[in-house]
């Protein structure tokens, strides 16, 4: 079977408190690259793996 290149995937995610959730997330590795936490959302990576945090 011929493998199929699906590209980027990321995964969103409703947290409550989205100051913890960024904490968590920096201990495993990831960074904060883009949105803006006073208004309640931010995009991290880690090397090719995205989240996002709203």
């Amino acid at each position: 079977m011929e493998s199929i290149d699906l590209g980027a995937f990321s995964v969103s995610l409703a947290v409550a408190d989205l100051e913890a959730s960024r904490r968590f997330y920096e201990q495993l590795g990831f960074a904060a690259f883009a949105g803006d936490a006073a208004q309640g959302w931010l995009i991290m990576r880690q090397r090719e793996h995205v989240i996002g945090l709203f």
